[in-house]
């Protein structure tokens, strides 16, 4: 095998370290939860400077709850300490119309568990998220794929679960005792792709309903948004194909009617040319088709995003998919994923550069020290979720070698430079020419987390088979 990169990511500091996303966004009068993402020794306590009135901070667990009535924005600064020290950062809480102001990050059941999902599994991985600590780095949903739905249940006639999941509301409490959020899957088909019911099912009294439920003259997306809003649901991946306008928009507008906000992903493969409308109705929407763990499915959906970054903003993502690392299987089996130490650094590096909803498919009770490594680095994190929202756009393609770059909304530029060759490493040049850049920069890697120094006109590295080199650009102020 040709060369491949170890463990890149240093460990984080016993001092408190506030990570994860900058800027929030809520409804008004919706029900408020944000867990602040802080590394460091525990115990740990939090506070929050300019917090507004309806919100709460547990000192102790560092979650902010309750509601805030009125739209506006509010400037928060949040504060970690422990015994060795204190962190501040800023947040921006945003009380308006959009959700999902950074791209979300989480776990869903489908490429561990698939049809062998049940309640057990998912309180252990959402246990897993908090006790291994990603739950740290800002990763907080857990979203439950197909395979959970049983009948439609009178008077509403929404959808409920299969025996497997007894107590769906007592599960999303569990989960949000955790600081962190649960998610569903459905479809507007009858049936959804592994054979359970979907938009329209057989009911548990014989009957089979088209446009009937107790909500009116609507099809049963209103009733299941309901439902799923009195369960505490916070994450709804609808999922079927050709994606059309009309089903879009109906469960758009009964999520938003649900009275909780919930975000909306669109499944699978969106048509590029009917994306402004996606980016309309949608807090996400899938631009491909499935992910699975070999280079050329990796490779082949993340160098294809080009086309796709002018519709990406805050609240609105392009998505190419789910991450392939760690232990995967889709089902009860699981294997070590089938990409290469140096292909999972790419994958990581080009889904946050491309400002990709970050969600994980492996056994989050069972991550080995390599995984961890990749999944925990907070400068490379920050470049998905950096509150600007841009999409990177490739800069260069020479080759197998190629250039791909995102505007921060610092100013700076997170720049990945890929190889793409089968063979051997190879040197990658990075110009500011190609990258509107100018005069001298100051160049950081960002997993390896440490300065390299102040370029001008142009950054070269050496980048291994199938690997990458991720960096951040900060061009240099000039002194008065």
């Amino acid at each position: 095998m040709p060369e491949q990169y170890g463990i890149l990511t240093p460990p984080a500091p016993p001092t408190p370290r506030i990570n994860g996303a900058r800027v929030f966004g809520v409804r008004p009068g919706r029900p408020f939860l944000f867990t602040i993402p802080a590394t460091g020794d525990r115990p740990m306590t939090f506070a929050a400077r300019g917090l507004p009135a309806g919100l709460a901070l547990d000192e102790k667990t560092g979650r902010l709850a309750g509601s805030l009535d009125r739209a506006g924005q509010h400037a928060v600064t949040l504060v970690a300490r422990n015994a060795l020290g204190a962190d501040e950062r800023p947040l921006r809480i945003a009380v308006g119309d959009r959700i999902a102001l950074t791209p979300p990050m989480g776990w869903n059941s489908w490429n561990c568990w698939a049809e062998s999902v049940d309640d057990a599994r998912i309180r252990a991985a959402a246990e897993g998220m908090a006790a291994g600590g990603l739950a740290n780095h800002g990763w907080a949903y857990i979203n439950i794929d197909d395979c959970w739905q049983g009948r439609r249940v009178p008077p509403a006639y929404a959808l409920q679960p299969k025996e497997k999941f007894p107590d769906l509301k007592a599960l999303a409490d569990a989960v949000h005792g955790l600081g962190l959020k649960l998610g569903l899957y459905s479809t507007p088909w009858k049936t959804s792709y592994a054979g359970y019911p979907g938009g329209s099912a057989d009911t548990d009294d014989g009957r089979v309903l088209e446009k009937a439920s107790a909500f009116g003259a609507v099809a049963f997306e209103r009733a299941d948004a309901y439902q799923w809003a009195q369960w505490g649901v916070d994450y709804l991946k609808y999922d079927w194909k050709p994606i059309d306008a009309g089903h879009a928009r109906a469960m758009a507008d009964a999520l938003v009617a649900s009275g909780r906000d919930i975000v909306y992903s669109l499944s699978n493969s969106a048509d590029l040319g009917q994306a402004a409308t996606w980016a309309e109705v949608a807090n996400a929407w899938r631009t491909t088709g499935d992910i699975n763990d070999s280079w050329a499915s990796v490779s082949g959906i993340g160098f294809g995003q080009d086309p796709w970054k002018a519709f990406a903003g805050p609240g609105r993502w392009n998505d190419p998919d789910m991450l392939v690392v760690g232990r995967v299987g889709w089902g009860p089996s699981l294997h070590p994923t089938g990409l290469t130490p140096n292909e999972q650094y790419t994958h990581i590096s080009l889904w946050c550069l491309l400002a990709a909803p970050l969600l994980l498919g492996c056994d989050l009770q069972n991550v080995d020290p390599f995984t961890l490594g990749l999944l925990t680095n907070d400068e490379v994190l920050e470049v998905d979720q950096d509150p600007l929202g841009r999409q990177a756009g490739r800069a260069l393609r020479d080759g197998p070698a190629e250039v791909w770059a995102k505007d921060m909304a610092d100013g700076s530029k997170a720049v990945g430079l890929f190889s793409r060759d089968d063979r051997e490493a190879r040197p990658v040049t990075a110009r500011w020419s190609d990258l509107g850049l100018r005069g001298a920069c100051r160049v950081r890697d960002l997993w390896r987390q440490k300065d390299l120094g102040v370029f001008d006109e142009k950054f070269e590295a050496t980048v291994l088979v199938h690997g990458v080199v991720l960096v951040r650009i900060f061009p240099e102020k000039k002194s008065e």
